[in-house]
């Protein structure tokens, strides 16, 4: 599985992105997708994840309330909507995936990385 993220950009606090990450391969409805991000100086964090058929979806404390992870099986996406966006959401955004399929708990193994794409939240 290939994994393109985009929709990162420069947002003012209080504000909203919508990240999208697209797949490449005829398996993605298998896989349990994700988010992680990686603030500058610090190591990479789970932001939300979603099993396979859209079900048993998680977020990091940081997120919940505020974020809202989807997908579309159809359209071999997964989506982050991120709302009430503060300064120390600025992170570069990475999708991922997990052939396990599915999610149990705000973590997931991950075997498919996307590149990245950042997010600057401005106070």
């Amino acid at each position: 599985v290939q994994l393109q993220a985009s929709g990162g950009g420069l947002v003012q606090a209080g504000g909203s992105l919508r990240l999208s990450c697209a797949a490449s391969g005829r398996t993605f409805s298998q896989y349990a997708m994700g988010w992680f991000r990686q603030a500058p100086g610090k190591e990479r964090e789970f932001v939300a994840a979603l099993s396979w058929n859209g079900g048993n979806k998680y977020y990091g404390d940081s997120v919940k309330g505020r974020f809202t992870v989807s997908r579309d099986n159809a359209k071999n996406t997964v989506t982050l909507q991120m709302n009430t966006l503060r300064p120390d959401d600025t992170a570069i955004y990475y999708c991922a995936a997990d052939g396990r399929g599915v999610v149990a708990g705000p973590w997931m193994g991950v075997d498919f990385w996307g590149q990245g794409t950042l997010v600057t939240v401005s106070s």
